[in-house]
This record gives C-alpha cells, sequence and structure tokens, in this order.
C-alpha cells in the first residue's frame, strides 16, 4: 500500500521527513529493496534502527549471539532486561515496534559460508556488521558470489573504517593480517559508544544509496575517521 500511494505521488507520513533527501520514485525503490544483514550487534543494531526507519522493505539478518552486560555499553539492542536473550529476538521486536512496513527476518544462528549465500539471496545490498576478522572473508566471498556490493566497517577505538567492497574487489580486511587469528583490535583499544554509532550510521547512510538506485560514495574506497581528532580521509582500496 505504501508503495502504491508513493507512486500515485502520496507520502506517507512516517516517510515525510525523508523528503526531499529521498524523491518518492527512491523511497518507493526502498520499500521494494532487501537487504542482507550479518551481526546484531553494535553495528548491526544501530543498522537495523536506521534501515528499518528508512523503509528498507525486507531485511534478512542472522546472528547467534545473545546480550551480555559488556554489551550494555554501546549496542542500541541492549538492554538489562536483555541479557541473555538472543540478540536475533530483540532485533526482530524492534523493528516490528518501529516498522510494521518492513519485512524484518533475523536468524539466531551463527552463520558459515553456505549459510551467508542462503541469507544473500535475493538480495540487493550485503552489509558486514561482524566483529574481527574471522568471519569476514566468508561473507566478502558471498556477495561476490552472489554479484552484490558489501557495505562493511570496523571499530577500534575512536577509529572508524567504513567502505563498499564491490563483486572480486578488494575489501579493508585484506588489508589486515593474521587470518583472523589474535586478540581483536576492538579488543585491544576499546569500543565507545559514539564510534560504533558513528560507524554505523555511515554504513546505513551507504547502504540507503545503493537500495534507492543512487552511486555508492564508498564504492571501491574506504573511509577512515578518527573521532579523536575528528579527522575524516577516504582513500582507494
Amino acid at each position: 500500500m505504501e508503495i502504491a500511494a508513493l507512486e500515485a505521488g502520496l507520502t506517507p507520513l512516517r516517510y515525510a521527513r525523508n523528503l526531499h533527501a529521498f524523491s518518492l520514485a527512491e523511497q518507493a525503490r526502498l520499500l521494494a529493496s532487501k537487504a542482507a544483514l550479518v551481526g546484531l550487534g553494535g553495528l548491526g543494531g544501530g543498522i537495523v534502527e536506521n534501515l528499518v526507519r528508512a523503509g528498507v522493505g525486507i531485511i534478512e539478518a542472522a546472528d547467534g549471539d545473545v546480550f551480555e552486560e559488556s554489551n550494555l555499553n554501546r549496542q542500541l539492542l541492549s538492554r538489562l532486561d536483555a541479557v541473555g536473550r538472543p540478540k536475533a529476538t530483540l532485533a526482530a521486536e524492534r523493528a516490528a515496534a518501529v516498522n510494521a512496513s518492513v519485512e524484518f527476518r533475523a536468524r539466531a544462528a551463527f552463520l558459515d559460508r553456505a549459510g551467508m549465500d542462503a541469507l544473500l539471496d535475493g538480495a540487493a545490498v550485503g552489509v558486514d556488521a561482524l566483529g574481527g576478522l574471522r568471519d569476514r572473508p566468508a561473507l566478502t566471498a558471498a556477495a561476490a558470489a552472489r554479484g552484490i556490493p558489501l557495505v562493511t566497517a570496523a571499530v577500534a577505538g575512536y577509529t572508524v573504517l567504513v567502505a563498499t567492497v564491490l563483486p572480486g574487489g578488494p575489501s579493508p580486511a585484506d588489508l589486515f593480517g593474521g587470518g583472523g587469528s589474535g586478540t581483536a583490535a576492538e579488543d585491544v583499544l576499546g569500543c565507545p559508544s559514539p564510534a560504533v554509532m558513528a560507524a554505523a550510521a555511515l554504513q546505513s547512510a551507504e547502504v540507503v544509496r545503493l537500495l534507492a538506485g543512487r552511486p555508492g560514495a564508498l564504492c571501491g574506497k574506504v573511509l577512515i575517521a578518527d573521532l579523536e581528532t575528528m579527522r575524516f580521509d577516504t582513500v582507494s582500496l
């Protein structure tokens, strides 16, 4: 119904403040689009909030983890009464409470490569909200196999990296050795909430641009932000 209204030149009030940042046709395109999101923690929770409010029609998501007290400093979906509950369940509850027009499906599972392939099936954009490096190569490969861009991000302390990986193209994860073994940078430098929220917002902006049919601002590039000094640089991968 919302798509039909937009196509008739009518704007549902929930999307009125999206205009004129997006045209009626672009908003209708968002409602008809599908994104696939892996990870529902710090990055993923912020991305869910943004994509659901933007009106992305179908969101497939997965995370096998449960909330812990250590998540409360930064993860939007975490609450005191959510400790011990699956992140996928809380994400689905939040999506339903914010925008019933969005079809949000969350799997309470850690995905292997086959699971990632299945999650990305039919999606126009993949979204990497994983922590560490271990599972990122498999997700990058799955997105490449589907021929879709993958919007990825990482946070360590007040440093934020955000990039859009094109099928077959380089990923920021390729720049870091170790194959995912050893201690993750975010565990060494911390994950303060402002950095996590900023990364999720930047990822969401890129995802929405791509789903609306606009060129990605970070395709083949990585945005490096230092929130300690408020310096932002964009470099080619």
